[in-house]
């Protein structure tokens, strides 16, 4: 059984349409492998609020993100 947060269940439904867009240019929000790949400098836009760009993400949406970092970034 896989343990901590998923990415398809727990992570993907984090990032809005918009905020994908925002940073399609950078990479793709609704992308697996993407976000794994830049999965820390994800982590730490959230934390100092500058992502997503309409305003910072509560606490349990950071520590999710944190959780699905630590925990081994499962899809």
């Amino acid at each position: 059984m896989e343990s901590g947060p998923s990415y398809a269940r727990d992570i993907k439904p984090l990032f809005r349409e918009k905020d994908r867009e925002a940073m399609l240019s950078h990479f793709d929000l609704w992308d697996y492998d993407d976000v794994w790949h830049n999965g820390q400098r994800i982590l730490d836009k959230v934390i100092t609020g500058e992502m997503p760009c309409d305003g910072a993400w509560g606490e349990g949406n950071v520590a999710t993100f944190q959780n699905w970092l630590d925990s081994g970034m499962n899809p």
